[in-house]
């Protein structure tokens, strides 16, 4: 009986996928749950399980942008197994397997024939005109033959002193990194996007950090860190400038009374922006937590499209990188998005005097059809003045209270 494995929704509104990767071979025995493939969708990448065990017949090319509900392979489950096949593993994304394999597959599928690697005699003589040899180039003739429009089409090198490499390789963009880049060129063209930018002195942060992080991770078993003290300055600032907090439909303006906070963190397959739901509800120990949580399925290629949908206010942190400044683009259909940077002890001026304190710029980019100069200057203001006296306006003068200690 062959059991027809048909490509599962992942979210609300997407219609079709991408085969990103077959992890199995046709012809391959199969364990139910076992995965077989990863396929991108325009929101993330996601694995497909086997339904059942056995042989499996692959319908669909890497590659292929198949509809969701259609048949990408088959599995007969009446095969038998296999004896002594051991239950297969999930091929890693190692370079040293990918290598292996790709060694494997060329013993495979490599035929040897006369033609194999050879050139036609027309083919030589243009390519020792050209004083090329025929091992730098592929062929497009049967069995890889070089044909005399390959020779002809053929470009010399044009050779460096030191004769070091020259290849380009040549690789189709994930659906996911397409529709990011669709994303990016429409915020450009379809928003009046701009930044305005501040400093904040991180020094009281510091100060916390140092006096209650490990008094904070014992009790909570998680880093008291920056994000959370970000997060919530962002939720104090949307409070006070909630223009910031709002989107644009057609002819309306749609403000939301929640605080749903994406925040942009580096997964396997790119970067990957999250969200932390009701923000305006947590406390530090509750931002850190759900930030690590997200940060760990990003990380293992296991968030999924609703976690990753429905934000109204973006926070990236580029700082992690080394970036010293930036203006980050909008996340649509936000309005706005904040970009934190490295932190680095700068000379300032403190009442008359030179001190060195850790200095961190910081960037709010916003779409300017909604929002005007007061309202996204105010509300960076809004979020330094609260980054340089946590305690006042993050922690009501009551630290051990706010951070649960």
């Amino acid at each position: 009986m062959a059991l027809e494995m048909k490509v599962p929704s992942p979210g609300e509104s997407i219609t079709e996928v991408e085969i990103a990767e077959w992890l199995v071979a046709d012809g391959d025995w199969v364990e139910k749950d076992q995965a077989i493939a990863e396929v991108d969708s325009d929101k993330a990448t996601l694995e497909l399980p086997a339904e059942a065990s056995g042989i499996i017949s692959l319908k669909a090319e890497e590659g292929d942008a198949v509809a969701v509900g259609a048949v990408v392979c088959f599995i007969d489950t009446k095969a038998k197994r296999p004896d002594g096949k051991p239950v297969p593993q999930k091929m890693s994304n190692s370079s040293e397997n990918k290598s292996e394999l790709v060694v494997e597959q060329a013993a495979t599928l490599h035929k040897e024939s006369y033609a194999t690697g050879s050139a036609s005699p027309a083919a030589k003589k243009i390519l020792a005109e050209k004083n090329m040899d025929t091992s730098t180039l592929k062929g497009t003739g049967k069995d890889g033959r070089i044909t005399k429009d390959d020779a002809l089409k053929a470009v010399p090198s044009m050779g460096t002193i030191g004769g070091g490499k020259r290849g380009t390789s040549r690789k189709k963009l994930s659906m996911l990194r397409r529709k990011v880049a669709e994303r990016l060129v429409s915020v450009k063209n379809d928003t009046a996007m701009l930044t305005t930018f501040n400093e904040v002195d991180m020094s009281p942060i510091f100060e916390l950090r140092k006096k209650y992080k490990e008094e904070f991770k014992e009790k909570h078993s998680v880093g008291l860190g920056f994000m959370s003290f970000f997060t919530l300055a962002v939720v104090r600032a949307l409070e006070l400038f909630p223009d910031v907090n709002s989107m644009i439909d057609g002819d309306f303006q749609i403000k939301h009374d929640f605080k749903d906070i994406s925040i942009a963190v580096s997964g396997p397959k790119g970067l990957m922006v999250p969200v932390i739901r009701n923000a305006e509800n947590l406390s530090f120990r509750g931002v850190e937590s759900e930030v690590k949580r997200l940060a760990i399925l990003a990380r293992d290629g296991q968030i999924t499209v609703d976690e990753m949908t429905g934000g109204t206010f973006t926070i990236t942190n580029g700082g992690v990188f080394g970036s010293m400044l930036s203006t980050p683009i909008i996340n649509p259909p936000q309005s706005g998005i904040l970009g934190m940077h490295n932190i680095v002890e700068r000379p300032v001026a403190i009442n008359g005097k030179v001190e060195i304190r850790p200095i961190m710029y910081v960037a709010l980019s916003y779409d300017h059809r909604i929002i005007d100069g007061r309202e996204s200057v105010g509300f960076l203001v809004a979020v330094k003045e609260a980054l340089e006296n946590p305690i006042e306006f993050l922690m009501n003068n009551e630290v051990k209270n706010a951070l649960e200690l």
